[in-house]
């Protein structure tokens, strides 16, 4: 008699428990819709007569899909005055003949390649980054992964916060171009979860607290106020850092509207999972509590795990209705609508799929330190830093090939 009513006191806390996760996901579904079209109904006004030089760092390693036209984008800007600067590790990389190809076909451009193994900190990327700033001319550095590719009003548009002296740091969201099932599936889960999560954070927070590899926008007197690059130089989520830090020293993140493109082509399951626990680890240990509470958005697991438990009851069914249709309006405003994501219009019926999928890879986060990147077995400290299996000795060689000099 014990056991049964004890064994029915539990069933209840497990229905209780899952209707109010349930009824959470449902509150940020609908919030995560009112700030999509908020934040897009204002766009950042632009002022033709700001437009400071800058210098683009662009850190590479191996060639990506569609290379040379994710690089060349960043050299068709409608923009005066700018400097590209591109940093690779080996001097046997694939991608410095594209880079060379690039430099010729742009020749009355401002373009470094610097070929440098010099090595600050764990994370390679960083470590191009800093061997590249080390030639830039000018005091406002853009940061943007290999993969990204933009139009022509990029620059104008992504330099604009800058006016107030108190914004540190500019980033931008993105949407991914696809080719496969395997990068469709990614990239529904970016813009319609992870991009959604970023609109509300943007809104709930009065401005984020991070940074996207896709864009970072920095000038250097904030780079040197956290202590350049080798203040980050050792940790996985190098993009946060260079967010999270700068708020810490009192300046502020802002979001830009310009959405730029994500390159990515991959039919590969085992790496596409590796990649995405890689980041849902870097994201534990960047913001623990906020992940933790990713809990409460995912409707479309906790309202199936209601309707299972509730043997398929009344309650079960309609929280089910309510969670799945939400979702959905969620995912095509934001997408759609919000992001013009051609992905998210014709494969919205995938988004449960991709809602359980990006629920079970939220789990593995939780659990090992170790990642993979770049064919690098790397093991990840609670304060988000990289450790190494052996110390390696790196000799310093550096090789410039520019357009009109260093």
């Amino acid at each position: 008699m014990f056991a049964s009513t004890f064994l029915t006191n539990i069933h209840q806390v497990i229905s209780d428990f899952l209707l109010i996760l349930c009824i959470s996901s449902v509150l940020f579904y609908c919030y995560a819709i009112y700030a999509a079209i908020t934040f897009f109904a204002a766009p950042l006004p632009i002022d033709r007569e700001f437009h400071p030089p800058v210098s683009i760092l662009k850190p590479i390693c191996g060639v990506d899909s569609n290379a040379y036209e994710n690089l060349a984008s960043f050299c068709q800007q409608d923009y005066p005055k700018y400097q590209i600067i591109f940093a690779v590790r080996n001097s046997q990389d694939p991608c410095i003949e594209v880079v060379e190809k690039i430099i010729h076909n742009f020749c009355d451009l401002d373009i470094l390649l610097i070929v440098s193994d010099r090595v600050i900190g764990t994370n390679l990327k960083i470590s191009n980054l800093a061997n590249a700033a080390a030639k830039a001319k000018y005091e406002i550095l853009v940061l943007a992964d290999s993969d990204i590719r933009v139009g022509t009003d990029y620059l104008q548009r992504v330099i604009q916060p800058l006016q107030d002296e108190k914004v540190g740091v500019v980033t931008c969201m993105y949407r991914t171009l696809t080719q496969g099932w395997i990068s469709i599936l990614e990239a529904i889960s970016t813009t319609t979860e992870f991009q959604a999560g970023v609109l509300v954070s943007n809104i709930k927070e009065n401005g984020i607290k991070f940074a996207f590899g896709s864009t970072i926008v920095i000038p250097k007197k904030v780079l040197e106020a956290i202590g350049g690059f080798e203040a980050i130089a050792d940790y996985l989520a190098d993009d946060f850092q260079l967010g999270y830090l700068p708020v810490q020293a009192g300046y502020k993140v802002v979001l830009s509207d310009y959405i730029v493109e994500h390159v990515q082509i991959s039919n590969n399951l085992v790496d596409a999972i590796r990649r995405q626990i890689r980041w849902a680890r870097g994201k534990r240990v960047s913001r623990p509590w906020g992940y933790l509470g990713l809990i409460f958005t995912y409707g479309i697991v906790t309202s199936l795990l209601l309707l299972i438990v509730t043997n398929g009851s009344i309650l079960g069914w309609v929280g089910l209705f309510i969670c799945w249709t939400t979702r959905l309006v969620m995912a095509w405003v934001v997408g759609t609508i919000s992001f013009k994501d051609p992905i998210v219009k014709k494969f919205l019926w995938l988004v449960p799929g991709c809602d359980l999928l990006s629920f079970v890879i939220w789990g593995f986060g939780f659990i090992g330190n170790t990642i993979e990147w770049r064919g690098q077995q790397l093991k990840l400290t609670k304060d988000g830093k990289l450790l190494v299996p052996e110390d390696k000795n790196y000799q310093l060689s550096i090789k410039v090939l520019t357009n009109r000099g260093a």
